[in-house]
């Protein structure tokens, strides 16, 4: 479970980018964050994922509070927690095989991480989860000359996989995918969270799809959480609200 109390973020020169944001998150929600250009959206994510410092609030995720964590419970977090950015942070010159397979590298034993060599048990784990997201058949293509952008948010995701994480946060994983591919990538994530009990936070601009693969809508206008509903069709009133 995962709790948020008044997160709020402002800057320097006083200009609020969060404003007493609020909620709780519980096992094998997927959230879809929608909201017009600065509203917060990427903020609230990069805040989440630890990548980013807020002014004030709190972070509780299973009962430790990690606004003030030691060094230690905030790595240990950062490894469960997966971030996808908007270009998938891949190796170009990797196979999406070992790209997958770098996920691992926190939980390799010492001597493996001096070494790179792969034991047959781990490279079986990194095919599986490549099969998971339906390339399998990719596996020993190179993300930069073969595979398509939603293929490569696609083998994100499957690094995420490998990685252990229990959280994926996704900063506008769709923007500049066709239709089939960006429908594609949702569905794995909405599968994640339904298969596999995981929290899948995701942001994201195209509405349609929000109300077509999330289990729960979240509205930012302002830096404020002006919406929070079961995923549905939104009235035009709400629409109004966040776009």
């Amino acid at each position: 479970m995962i709790i948020v109390r008044n997160l709020s973020k402002v800057l320097t020169d006083g200009q609020t980018i969060l404003s007493k944001v609020s909620f709780q998150i519980d096992k094998g929600e997927f959230i879809a964050v929608i909201g017009a250009s600065g509203s917060g959206k990427s903020t609230l994510l990069g805040c989440l994922a630890l990548r980013q410092k807020w002014t004030e609030g709190q972070l509780i995720v299973d009962g430790t509070e990690f606004s003030g964590a030691k060094w230690a419970d905030r790595l240990k977090l950062r490894k469960e927690w997966a971030f996808l950015e908007e270009r998938p942070a891949l190796a170009l010159k990797k196979t999406a095989l070992k790209n997958v397979f770098s996920g691992r590298f926190w939980q390799l034993p010492w001597w493996r991480k001096i070494t790179g060599t792969v034991s047959t048990e781990e490279h079986i784990r990194a095919m599986d989860y490549l099969e998971r997201v339906g390339l399998l058949d990719k596996a020993k293509m190179l993300p930069a000359e073969k595979l398509s952008g939603g293929e490569q948010q696609r083998v994100a995701i499957a690094k995420g996989l490998a990685q252990g994480a229990k959280v994926i946060l996704a900063d506008e994983p769709t923007k500049g995918l066709d239709p089939e591919s960006a429908s594609k990538v949702l569905q794995d994530l909405r599968a994640l969270c339904t298969e596999q009990n995981m929290i899948v936070v995701c942001a994201m601009q195209n509405l349609e799809m929000a109300e077509r693969n999330a289990s729960r809508i979240w509205g930012l206008s302002g830096g404020k959480l002006v919406l929070d509903i079961p995923a549905r069709k939104l009235t035009q009133r709400e629409k109004d609200l966040v776009l």
